[in-house]
């Protein structure tokens, strides 16, 4: 199972909410925007309400976007219409497909023990030198915020060995940045996964 299914309820319950609270893109999918080919085809893993899609798509990328969660989905279903699949990580199947894969803030969900086999099926589903970003929180190992939503929260270290030893990866860097404050009102740092098949 590669979800959480506290977390899971937590975002079907409070979909509407969380759906509306951001109106901007993440300041980082510039800097992914910048590394694709004009017209690259790019896949979105946990795309929420579809924001970030929705940017990506007005750059004129070829966007799929997915969310495992269906109530989640809809917001992006009503942006984006039929590009939008429900998802799961585990459910992804695609050969060499992606010139990117961008998961923002949503991998951070899935259970540790998850999460290498996760990594193989992205890194398989990306073209020969395809790019993937993606960020978690970081921590010193998993645990639930004050809402009970589940956080793999590694360290810096762990999220570098757990990557490199998932796949063979030309580059895999792991860079830390400032955070925010979460949903449950707990401040935290990033950690940015940056690789390239």
């Amino acid at each position: 199972m590669s979800y959480d299914p506290k977390t899971f309820q937590f975002y079907a319950d409070n979909a509407q909410e969380y759906a509306s609270r951001r109106t901007k893109p993440s300041k980082t999918l510039t800097s992914f925007l910048e590394a694709l080919p004009n017209a690259g085809r790019v896949l979105e893993l946990g795309c929420g309400a579809g924001l970030e899609a929705q940017h990506m798509q007005s750059q004129g990328l070829d966007v799929t976007a997915t969310e495992g969660n269906p109530e989640l989905a809809k917001f992006a279903i009503e942006r984006l219409g039929d590009r939008v699949k429900i998802m799961r990580f585990d459910e992804l199947s695609d050969i060499g497909l992606y010139d990117g894969i961008w998961a923002n803030m949503c991998l951070l969900h899935a259970p540790w023990d998850e999460l290498d086999l996760i990594i193989k099926k992205i890194h398989t589903a990306l073209k020969p030198g395809g790019l993937l970003m993606a960020s978690f929180k970081s921590g010193e190992g998993a645990g639930r915020d004050k809402l009970d939503r589940y956080y793999n929260l590694p360290t810096k270290k762990m999220l570098n060995d757990k990557f490199s030893g998932a796949a063979a990866w030309q580059r895999c860097e792991v860079i830390e940045k400032s955070g925010g404050i979460g949903h449950d009102g707990t401040p935290y740092e990033v950690l940015f996964v940056i690789a390239n098949r």
